[in-house]
């Protein structure tokens, strides 16, 4: 094979691959938009922030399904002075800082594991999966009427010392499990 060969079978294999690649759903610019605006309407103990200069953290945990869109919707943004930043994460052992996290698992057995690790840290969980709020998650986004809708569990969202705002609780559908 020649080089040019191989330049050839490289950019066709780009223009495939890009082409196979679905952007992201206007469905995830609206939750893009929504994980910013949590940051509006929920507080977090002082504690998670002792240094002035650091960053608010919003992750992703697992495949990113926003694209660019949650980079841009906090692009030069601030929360009580820091700015806000985004990590993305494949597992929960990666995550060493985070306030607000997007779970983007759908397995019980692993929204167990990750809810269950980080017990006792001050982060926002947030999910679209079905049985988030049984597991302990704190926020979950669902359907209904083609509209994205919040329900929240205050419960867990004060344990780890999060306070959720009035606006917010009018907004969501309270939801507190069963033990």
């Amino acid at each position: 094979i020649t080089c040019r060969w191989v330049v050839i079978i490289l950019f066709f294999f780009t223009i495939f691959n890009v082409k196979a690649q679905a952007p992201p759903s206007q469905e995830y610019q609206v939750k893009a938009v929504f994980l910013f605006n949590f940051t509006q309407f929920i507080e977090w103990p002082s504690s998670e922030f002792n240094e002035p200069d650091m960053p608010f953290v919003i992750g992703v945990l697992g495949k990113n399904p926003f694209g660019t869109y949650l980079t841009d919707a906090i692009s030069n943004e601030k929360v009580n002075g820091h700015s806000l930043v985004v990590h993305y994460f494949n597992t929960v052992e990666e995550i060493k800082a985070c306030n607000i996290l997007f779970i983007n698992f759908t397995e019980t057995k692993k929204l167990e594991q990750v809810i269950a690790s980080l017990k006792g840290k001050s982060i926002l969980t947030v999910s679209d999966a079905n049985n988030f709020l049984k597991l302990g998650g704190i926020i979950r986004f669902y359907t209904k009427d083609d509209k994205i809708q919040l329900q929240i569990n205050p419960e867990a969202a004060k344990a780890l010392g999060l306070t959720s705002s009035t606006k917010l609780l009018r907004l969501a559908e309270i939801i507190v499990p069963k033990k």
